[in-house]
């Protein structure tokens, strides 16, 4: 019998997506990380940076994770450089550049080539600071740290993740996996990282994966400083709210990404699905039709997690 895997979404549609059979049964004692790079490498690599990227072969996501935007600026040393659906930044300094978030880990290629486009050789990326460790946003991470030489940020419980390359994940299990990649520092909440004269700060934001992890950076946009905040998905996607035996603090651990993101220093959220808080990569003439505040964001995410609860206590019942 083939095997199948789902993907679920986190997107505004709260969408989920349909599985796909494998063409050979996946072999339930084969390592994780060789189930990893058999599920991400078997895709074909893409001849052209503007290419549809292709499908997975042990999962499927929509189109616009996997349509490439051209590299747009956001501030002076802030730039866009991930597809439709999934954000990925580049924050350039005088002593290299910083990536935030990846995407799907077929858009390695692609990133190297938005890179260059943008004037930054891979070779002069320093830092990887993902958000959390699913497969829609860490995906391309080893390959783009082999590629660039670049050190991967994270917390603790990210670490582990990325490590297993999204295996044994407390939601998802082993369905939706990727190449692992080694965090080279570990950092905690409220910590600062550096380079060139920008600072990273770390806010733990446990909402949609308990190493959920957002960034804060001031950079400049029209002569002025603007604060940056890249926060993570604050989405509880089909999540098990009520006696959750891998996570049984999972609602306080929500309430308290929810007060740690409205605290953030917020002139301009960005997120890593950015049509859930506004934004229309593709749109190259109005980007974020539906400018949101950090609250808004979590007063939203935090309406829709209680119902969610209320619905599942109602059906306990």
């Amino acid at each position: 019998m083939a095997a199948t895997a789902w993907l679920r979404t986190e997107g505004a549609s709260g969408e989920t997506v349909r599985p796909t059979a494998t063409a050979e049964p996946m072999n339930p004692m084969m390592p994780a990380r060789v189930l990893a790079l058999t599920c991400c490498l078997a895709a074909p690599v893409a001849t052209s940076a503007e290419a549809v990227l292709p499908q997975l072969k042990a999962y499927e996501t929509r189109e616009s994770w996997r349509t490439p935007v051209a590299p747009f600026r956001i501030a002076d040393n802030t730039w866009y450089i991930g597809t439709e659906g999934l954000s990925a930044l580049l924050v350039t300094t005088p002593d290299g550049a910083v990536l935030v978030d990846g995407g799907m880990p077929q858009a390695a290629d692609m990133l190297l080539a938005h890179m260059r486009r943008v004037g930054v050789a891979p070779s002069d990326v320093r830092l990887i600071l993902p958000s959390h460790a699913h497969g829609d946003h860490a995906g391309p991470l080893a390959a783009v740290k082999r590629a660039t030489g670049a050190k991967v940020v994270a917390n603790a419980e990210t670490a582990v993740l990325l490590a297993r390359g999204g295996s044994d994940d407390i939601h998802y299990g082993d369905a939706i996996l990727y190449p692992p990649v080694q965090v080279d520092r570990l950092v905690q909440d409220g910590e600062k990282v550096e380079l060139g004269g920008i600072t990273f700060t770390t806010h733990l934001t446990p909402a949609h994966t308990p190493g959920s992890t957002s960034w804060t950076w001031t950079d400049q946009r029209d002569g002025k400083p603007v604060r940056i905040a890249y926060v993570d998905s604050l989405s509880a996607p089909d999540y098990r709210l009520v006696d959750n035996p891998r996570f049984p603090g999972i609602v306080d651990a929500y309430r308290r990404g929810f007060a740690a993101v409205r605290a953030l220093p917020c002139d301009l959220l960005i997120a890593p699905h950015p049509d859930g808080v506004g934004w229309t990569p593709a749109a190259t003439e109005d980007r974020q039709p539906r400018p949101m505040s950090c609250s808004d964001y979590a007063d939203r995410a935090e309406r829709a997690l209680d119902a969610a609860l209320a619905e599942q206590r109602a059906g306990n019942d």
